[in-house]
């Protein structure tokens, strides 16, 4: 039995150390998800106090700068960061001392591609300047723990996520290699049939081996219920089905992202240049969500919840 109320048993452990993922679980009921979300849109749309001053982050077929960390000044997305039914599962995982370092959205309209297979494990496959953006300490895989919830339905017309099972454990993408950002690339580009892509940029570029191909026999779609949500390693090979359009409303996405307090956020870098934006991070800080931080090097924000 875990030693937290909401922490995964040890077959949910033992699962998720082999498939690299776990889920999904309830986390709100549909109906209220629906009039959350309702009552959100007017907060997302408006960036006008979101601490990255770029582009609304809900463009049709992009994200972006502006669709990070609105935990800092949407009130429901910092209760949601911190909720117990997610801290605890990610804890049993991870350990107590946890920091949320980053929160983002996923928006998918009609007619929006496929997200293209990828991993992250330092995240500077898109940083400008090629500097990790998490650091673990050496000799440590590194990765984050990334909590997805579905803030609409999820489904394979609409563009639900895609995962390749135990594949987070061996690195098939070099984040160090330079691939350019191009926005005409988005929604223009065709693989096996269907529109995918990596939101300007070509993550294919990116393979350790260029002849090296992911296996999508493999590939497991995550259906999933409004108010729901999914845990999986950010080094897990995921993407996502394209948006067919067979109904006017979009999907979407909030992607949570938890370390131990001992990685270090941002060692190197003091903004972001990702998806054809920057961003000073003069005003990020990790959230402490869980235990206490013993080690002082990464920068801490409060929330207001």
């Amino acid at each position: 039995m875990s030693k937290y109320e909401f922490g995964l048993s040890e077959d949910e452990l033992k699962k998720f150390h082999e498939n690299g993922y776990i889920g999904p679980f309830d986390l709100y009921d549909e109906g209220e998800m629906k009039q959350d979300l309702s009552e959100l849109r007017p907060k997302l749309i408006s960036t006008k106090n979101a601490i990255y001053n770029v582009n609304t982050g809900l463009s049709a077929g992009v994200t972006n700068l502006a669709s990070y960390d609105r935990h800092f000044d949407i009130p429901f997305l910092a209760a949601h960061i911190t909720q117990k039914k997610i801290v605890d599962k990610v804890a049993s995982i991870l350990g107590n001392d946890l920091i949320c370092w980053r929160s983002e959205f996923f928006p998918k309209y009609p007619g929006d591609e496929g997200t293209d297979w990828h991993q992250a494990k330092s995240f500077a496959s898109i940083a400008g300047d090629k500097k990790p953006q998490i650091l673990w300490p050496d000799g440590d895989f590194g990765g984050t723990i990334t909590v997805w919830t579905a803030f609409t339905e999820a489904t394979v017309d609409n563009g639900c996520l895609q995962f390749i099972p135990g594949t987070h454990k061996t690195m098939y993408y070099d984040e160090s290699k330079i691939v350019d950002y191009d926005s005409k690339q988005i929604n223009t580009t065709k693989k096996d049939g269907q529109l995918k892509g990596f939101f300007g940029y070509d993550f294919s570029k990116f393979q350790v081996d260029p002849d090296w191909k992911p296996d999508d026999s493999k590939a497991e779609s995550m259906v999933m219920k409004a108010g729901q949500f999914i845990i999986f390693w950010s080094t897990l090979i995921h993407g996502s089905h394209n948006h067919k359009g067979l109904t006017k409303d979009m999907r979407l996405g909030y992607a949570a992202r938890y370390v131990p307090t001992y990685v270090r956020v941002y060692p190197y870098s003091k903004s972001l240049n990702e998806f054809g934006g920057t961003a000073d991070l003069e005003n990020h800080g990790c959230v402490l969500v869980s235990g206490i931080d013993k080690y002082g090097h990464n920068k801490f924000r409060d929330i207001t919840n």
